[in-house]
């Protein structure tokens, strides 16, 4: 029996780790591609332990190889202590902050994502999840930490909300609607083309708000579920979206989208940063929100409730 003391002594970590590698795939080449070693230096490897141990584990087959029976007893004890020691080894090294945080479909594909990365850099110890989703985040039973929904005061009991940034609606389209037989010049020119709309619906209050009149079931329409599909199908030129200038400013800025009207419609919705007046870790929840807020250069209202 190997002891730690006397004349006895472990084997070789490397060599057992070869050896728990070969076992399982019953290769030697496919063990030294796992490894990052050459084949000779697995062969070595087991062969040397087999001296040490004066016990044949593997018989050389011409294609492969197969355990002995010494070698099936020994196998699962080995990974057992190589499962052992490397669970001992990740629980010494220091652990990422987590911080969890729910946003919308849309909010996460047009604006979270295109910015995530700069968070990452600036916070390299905290690993971000990003949970997307519609549904309402319930702090206590989800492991949400802050959420950013399109939303008003009040949030209920026990929650702080800050405004990321107001719901300013434009109507939106691709330039090359623009460059077609007949584009929409003016907010009267609406009901020639079709309108793509979201689940908010906000078309027939815009357009009344811009002076239209019309008949909304006799307007060319498609409606998406999310705002994100909505814009992605602006883009294709196909129609004209009602969207929220954060969440179309990279569209516009690189030119795969246009406003063509000077006209806009407030919302009584924000975009607010929601999350518990005792969240489970404050340092986390300061970092992201001061972060998120840092993103944006609209004055920002805190508000608790």
């Amino acid at each position: 029996m190997l002891g730690a003391h006397g004349p006895y002594r472990y084997p070789p970590l490397n060599a057992l780790r070869m050896f728990e590698s070969a076992a399982r795939h019953l290769n030697f080449r496919v063990a030294s591609e796992e490894l990052c070693v050459t084949q000779g230096a697995v062969a070595q490897q087991v062969r040397a332990l087999e001296d040490a141990l004066s016990v044949k584990l593997f018989d050389r087959l011409p294609r492969t190889l197969a355990l002995t029976e010494a070698g099936q007893r020994y196998l699962k004890p080995v990974q057992r202590a190589l499962w052992m020691i490397a669970e001992a080894t990740q629980e010494l090294k220091p652990q990422k902050t987590v911080i969890t945080i729910s946003v919308t479909h849309s909010f996460a594909t047009k604006w979270l994502i295109p910015r995530l990365g700069r968070f990452s850099e600036a916070n390299p110890d905290v690993e971000v999840q990003v949970l997307a989703t519609n549904n309402l985040a319930n702090f206590q039973s989800d492991g949400v930490d802050i959420a950013v929904r399109q939303t008003k005061p009040p949030f209920g009991a026990g929650l702080q909300g800050d405004l990321l940034f107001p719901v300013q609606l434009f109507a939106v389209c691709s330039p090359s609607l623009m460059a077609a037989g007949k584009p929409p010049r003016t907010v009267q020119d609406l009901p020639q083309h079709v309108l793509l709309h979201d689940a908010h619906g906000m078309w027939p209050v815009f357009l009344e708000h811009a002076g239209v009149r019309t008949d909304m079931t006799t307007l060319k329409s498609v409606k998406f579920s999310y705002a994100s599909l909505a814009i992605d199908a602006a883009v294709a030129g196909q129609g004209v979206a009602l969207a929220s200038e954060p969440l179309i400013e990279d569209d516009l800025a690189s030119g795969r989208l246009c406003s063509p009207f000077d006209v806009n419609l407030a919302d009584e919705l924000g975009f607010y940063l929601v999350y518990p007046r005792t969240p489970r870790n404050s340092e986390n929840v300061k970092c992201m929100r001061d972060w998120l807020l840092a993103q944006n250069a609209t004055p920002h209202l805190s508000l608790p409730v």
